[in-house]
């Protein structure tokens, strides 16, 4: 067992705010869309939240949705953001900028595959496995960066964010199409208080009252 008595570390793992492209149901990708006016509200209404967890270190992807979300919540706890490219979500390739009834219409041979997240069906998509070992690299140096009872704030994306949370749990990614992905501005919280100090599954998708779920990235 952990050892009680030295406080856990935390990580709080942060889905973007809205964008237009969300809203429209595109596939954002490694697509520099910033969020819309919804997803400044959304990042203004987690920020103050975070806060409250009063975080230690603040990391982002440098992609302009998860700068700008990160920004906010570097404002509420006075922290400056790690920009880190490891965190980008998916590229999506041929994929991208189209919703799922346009990119369907055109390759229905994919339909199911891409309705149960498993992007690699998709000639030009960039790996699962590479996704993973890229955000699962940039969390853990995040999370070694800490002391006791510490927290690190990351701002990530929604597709990547899921299966990196399955690897960080070690639980197998054919588990991913029963979790569902996470809201704009939905956050989950991870401690290393679990058996040999192994991250645990503390909180899910949790989010203030301005959160949505739409889109992909």
């Amino acid at each position: 067992m952990a050892d009680r008595a030295i406080p856990p570390r935390r990580l709080v793992l942060l889905r973007h705010g809205r964008t237009a492209w969300n809203h429209e149901m595109r596939a954002q990708g490694q697509a520099d869309v910033p969020l819309d006016d919804v997803g400044r509200a959304q990042a203004a209404a987690v920020a103050p939240e975070l806060a409250r967890l009063d975080p230690a270190a603040l990391w982002t992807s440098d992609l302009a949705r998860a700068r700008e979300t990160a920004a906010y919540v570097g404002r509420a706890t006075g922290l400056e953001a790690v920009v880190d490219a490891r965190l980008r979500e998916y590229d999506l390739g041929p994929r991208t900028g189209q919703t799922l009834a346009e990119y369907v219409a055109a390759h229905p041979e994919h339909a199911t595959p891409i309705r149960l997240g498993l992007y690699d069906a998709i000639p030009g998509t960039e790996s699962t496995a590479a996704v993973v070992a890229r955000v699962c690299a940039a969390v853990r140096d995040a999370y070694d960066a800490l002391q006791a009872g510490e927290c690190a704030v990351v701002v990530s994306h929604g597709a990547a964010l899921k299966v990196a949370l399955l690897e960080l749990l070690g639980w197998p990614l054919d588990l991913a199409a029963g979790v569902r992905g996470l809201d704009n501005c939905g956050w989950v919280v991870l401690d290393d208080s679990g058996e040999e100090g192994r991250l645990r599954l503390m909180a899910y998708n949790r989010t203030t009252d301005f959160a949505t779920h739409e889109g992909v990235g």
